[in-house]
């Protein structure tokens, strides 16, 4: 009696199914574990290094989104600064809540700006591979 396509079809896919996982099942990151981690070199020979964290997005009163992510961003100066993640018309922006410490990240690119008037003090940051 002949056998179904489909079984002998399945028969011979199965060693090449269990070669594609040759380990255990991914677990998502911790929480408190970076989604990614950049290094920037700047001007002045300054350096930025930037944990990314995931979050939750909401909605704001007036409907515009408002991102849930966070930045650690410690400067070569020996500062170090949590930042949430906040609106941004292009690239990604995260700021203290007062507003006087802003980093900002785009593509391969950030750089910090500083104070009521916004002084940039770390720039032509680039990410280092």
């Amino acid at each position: 009696m002949p056998r179904p396509l489909s079984l002998v079809a399945a028969f011979l896919l199965l060693p090449a199914l269990a070669a594609c996982n040759d380990g255990p099942p991914l677990k998502p990151p911790s929480p408190d574990a970076p989604m990614s981690t950049a290094r920037y070199q700047c001007q002045q020979n300054k350096t930025i290094v930037a944990d990314f964290y995931d979050g939750k997005s909401s909605v704001g009163s007036d409907g515009r989104p408002i991102p849930g992510g966070r930045a650690v961003v410690q400067l070569s100066d020996g500062r170090k600064f949590s930042l949430p993640q906040t609106v941004s018309g292009s690239g990604i922006r995260y700021a203290d809540s007062s507003g006087t410490f802003v980093f900002w990240s785009r593509g391969n690119t950030a750089f910090v700006e500083e104070g009521s008037s916004q002084t940039v003090t770390y720039r032509d940051c680039v990410q280092r591979r």
